[in-house]
This record gives C-alpha cells, structure tokens and sequence, in this order.
C-alpha cells in the first residue's frame, strides 16, 4: 500500500466516523425530544389525577356526604 492510498484512506476514516458521529447525535436528540414530549404527557395526566382525588377528598370529607350517607343507612 504506497503513502497516498494510506492517506486517503485514513481522510476517508476520519471523514466516515465524523458523519456517523452527527448522525448519532441528531438520533439522541431526537429521542430526548419524543422523551420530553412523552413525560409532558404523563405530567398532565397526573395533574389531571391529583385534581380528581383531591375532588373526591372534598366530597367524602364533607358533612353533608355523612349525613347523606347515614340516611340511607337507615
């Protein structure tokens, strides 16, 4: 192998992994991209389940639900 061929091949080496490198990177970046959206996802729904617990809190802790509730006891 004479002394050109080596250095084009290593400029075809280190030109090959420097795509592959931004290739990867912009395929990280998108996978923490649909991760961010996917998190805000959950983050609504859980927001959404707290409002609804606390919601149902309030109707069971209320006096009026007890008493309610002991009428058709009875």
């Amino acid at each position: 192998m004479s002394g050109t061929t080596m250095i084009v091949l290593i400029v075809f080496i280190a030109v090959g992994f420097s795509v592959m490198s931004k290739m990867f990177n912009q395929y990280l970046a998108q996978q923490k991209s649909q991760q961010n959206k996917y998190n805000d996802t959950l983050q609504k729904e859980l927001d959404t389940l707290k409002e609804r617990v606390a919601t149902l809190e309030k109707i069971v802790t209320d006096e009026s639900y007890a008493l309610k509730e002991q009428f058709k006891k009875l």
